[in-house]
């Protein structure tokens, strides 16, 4: 088997013929952009930076997967995270005994030995977490810069944040949140992680998204075959806890444009461009029935009388594949054709839906017991721009969960931010502000549901 980590970033390079070219001219110049249920973005895509301090930092560059999908092959759904979680939560007790880790002063960007005169506290910071591992013999007490820096990406890693080894806002706000608020995490999530384990493994396969992860894992014999990154809802349109099960594929699929973004959204931006619907190949039906847009009084129009539906293409929101999983809160996975924003560490930025990076080579795996269907298959239709809903002789099952503190099999404690602030923890929702500053600048002008 090959390395979860490395096959979404396979997929992700994957081009389908003229369709593939298509969407890379595109990338630079679409207007209607955004994927998500009810959720469009508008204007030339960019990614974001931090703004220049006394050390400038790089702005992103689109980062591999590899880079930041993990290779354990053990699913989040596995008896031995729990085990590995109940561990953890042992040895945060025991730092938050011992006073807990210092704090790290505000203040301009630093890198360890330029200077900073934080970089003492820093490595004490890291000591305790056990990022830093304190010398001992003859080089005890000599810890040099490069060894601050390694361990201080380590700490990044293990928080979602990009291993720069500078100390930016968003990882001097993880790196100060205090060692009580951590310790609840592990313990809240440590009541979750039990709660799935008590629903049993939910099938052979199985598809299961962490939210606050941005990772989506395919498992099979529990073990994980692929990992994805993943887009999910902003925090004014959170992505839903929801089980579900993918039933149809659908090829290049029509988006029926919600009436919350029709109303808030969409007819607002239509009375500041009249030309709007034709760009981004939407039309409008009013009682069923196809209109013309100089048919509608636009200043008076609203969402109960009329109905918009984006034509399949690429300049459609949901991409080329969208996984059909009926759910209560009509959410689902689905492609999308701005695949900058997965270079992205913070991907909150859909309306609710998932978008999945690599979604073809997903799509190959939820497909292949369906009769007729493989990857020479897909390809094909996805070359000749087909429409097409694809019934699964075998559907698979789905799970969206929210668990923000987790570990690995090596015992490694992975925290991520409180997306949704559904920890009761204000530390923890608080130390997302920067992150989710930088993801909504990064969106550009965005149509709001």
């Amino acid at each position: 088997m090959s390395a979860p980590a490395n096959s979404s970033d396979a997929g992700s390079r994957q081009t389908v013929g003229r369709v593939g070219f298509v969407w890379a001219m595109l990338a630079v110049s679409i207007g209607l952009v955004a994927g998500g249920c009810a959720s469009q973005e508008l204007g030339t895509p960019r990614i974001s930076s931090s703004a220049e301090q006394s050390v400038s930092e790089p702005k992103e560059q689109f980062e591999p997967a590899s880079d930041e999908l993990p290779n354990d092959p053990r699913p989040l759904f596995d008896g031995q995270r729990l085990r590995s979680l109940e561990a953890a939560e042992g040895q945060y007790r025991e730092i938050v005994a011992a006073g807990g880790w210092p704090v790290v002063p505000n203040g301009p960007v630093f890198r360890p030995g330029d200077g900073d005169p934080r970089s003492t506290v820093l490595s004490r910071r890291l000591a305790v977490s056990g990022d830093l591992v304190a010398p001992t013999g003859d080089t005890a007490g000599r810890i040099s810069a490069a060894e601050v820096i390694a361990a201080l990406k380590r700490f990044q890693a293990r928080h979602g944040l990009r291993p720069s080894g500078l100390v930016d806002d968003p990882t001097l706000e993880a790196l100060n949140v205090t060692a009580e608020s951590r310790l609840a995490q592990l313990r809240i999530n440590m009541v979750r992680m039990r709660d799935l384990s008590e629903l049993g493994v939910p099938s052979p396969r199985y598809v299961l998204v962490n939210v606050p992860a941005f990772q989506l894992e395919a498992v099979e014999g529990n073990q994980v075959v692929q990992r994805h990154r993943v887009i999910v809802g902003r925090v004014e349109r959170p992505t839903p806890s929801v089980s579900a099960t993918i039933r149809n594929v659908n090829f290049f699929p029509y988006w029926n444009v919600p009436d919350s973004v029709a109303q808030l959204d969409l007819i607002p931006h239509v009375q500041k461009e009249p030309d709007y619907l034709e760009r981004e190949h939407i039309r409008i039906q009013s009682g069923g029935v196809e209109i013309a847009r100089n048919q509608v009084d636009w200043q008076t129009a609203s969402a109960a009388q009329l109905k918009f539906r984006q034509d399949p293409g690429p300049w459609n929101a949901l991409g080329l594949i969208r996984f059909d999983m009926p759910n209560p809160h009509t959410v689902y996975l689905h492609d999308t054709p701005m695949k900058n924003f997965f270079g992205q560490r913070n991907r909150a930025m859909s309306a609710g839906c998932v978008r999945v990076e690599g979604v073809s080579e997903l799509a190959e795996w939820i497909m292949r017991d369906a009769p007729g269907w493989d990857g020479a298959k897909i390809r094909r239709v996805l070359e000749a721009g087909q429409t097409v809903e694809a019934a699964l002789s075998k559907p698979v099952a789905v799970h969206f969960v929210y668990i923000t503190a987790w570990a690995g099999s090596d015992g490694r404690v992975e925290f991520r931010s409180d997306l949704y602030g559904r920890d009761g923890i204000s530390e923890l929702v608080a130390s997302y502000s920067n992150q989710a500053r930088e993801a909504g600048a990064s969106r550009g002008s965005a149509l709001q549901p």
